[in-house]
């Protein structure tokens, strides 16, 4: 009896011993409860500002030519410089100013045929220096040319063509054939037959005049100095604040691109005249 009543009390005393090195695990809070513990006064914590300036894609800067081309002296790979004209703004600030500097690449000319077709310039943006140094590279196209330049744009291939002359072709014909109807009339009235003469003049001459037409080549395409266009964004340019400081930039010498900007249009100044 004594021996059952000591192994009856080894037994709590183990079974004791395994709970209190076993404890089951405490409930978790609940959600309510640990938001009702987190301090009611915490604001969230404000988004991070960027501080750098971007000039977004398809953003349009003016321009105006500091040299000048044309499909008659200009070959692939020919450099042209421009200036900006106007100031470009990203977050209130002027982060591409006037006078900034552009660079870009004559990449195809096409000079215009004897019979038919105009002259074509196919030409692209490489980069931008600001007044300060800072630089970026790009490769951007052209997205506008100046209202009074009778060359025509194609948008989609950065092409700029030469206007027609059909006008001018009409007339060099016209004068030729008027000159040779003078002559031919002075030479029918010493031999008796002025009108002959005259008709058979103006025949020969309005032949030659065409010969003329067809053997001498059509207008070429001509960016002149002081032309200006728009140069579309092909990327995001963005700048750092310290990149858009211009306090210690050097003065600029007034605008390099002044100059007579566009030709007149050859529909009323022909280039294709009968050579007296």
């Amino acid at each position: 009896m004594h021996l059952r009543i000591v192994s009856v009390a080894s037994l709590i005393v183990v079974a004791g011993v395994v709970a209190a090195q076993d404890p089951s695990p405490a409930p978790a809070a609940s959600p309510n409860a640990q938001e009702a513990t987190a301090p009611k006064d915490a604001a969230p914590a404000p988004a991070p500002v960027p501080d750098d300036f971007i000039v977004p894609t398809g953003t349009k800067v003016p321009l105006s030519m500091i040299n000048s081309v044309s499909t008659k002296t200009a070959g692939e790979g020919d450099r042209i410089y421009l200036e900006t004209v106007f100031p470009i703004l990203a977050n209130g600030k002027i982060v591409i100013p006037p006078g900034s500097w552009v660079q870009g690449t004559v990449t195809e000319v096409k000079r215009p045929g004897r019979i038919k077709g105009r002259g074509e310039l196919y030409v692209r943006f490489d980069s931008l220096t600001l007044p300060n140094g800072t630089t970026r590279d790009f490769r951007a196209r052209l997205g506008g040319l100046d209202g009074r330049a009778s060359e025509t744009l194609d948008k989609n291939e950065g092409k700029v063509k030469a206007e027609g002359d059909k006008a001018g072709d009409a007339r060099t014909v016209a004068e030729a054939a008027g000159i040779g109807a003078g002559a031919g009339g002075l030479g029918g009235a010493v031999a008796g037959h002025p009108i002959m003469g005259a008709g058979i003049g103006a025949a020969a001459g309005a032949t030659a005049g065409l010969m003329y037409v067809l053997l001498s080549r059509g207008p070429d395409a001509v960016l002149a100095k002081g032309t200006t266009m728009d140069m579309v964004l092909d990327r995001p340019l963005q700048f750092t604040p310290a990149e858009v400081d211009f306090k210690n930039a050097p003065p600029t010498a007034g605008h390099l691109s002044d100059g007579p900007g566009p030709a007149p249009s050859k529909k009323t100044q022909s280039t294709r005249r009968w050579p007296y």
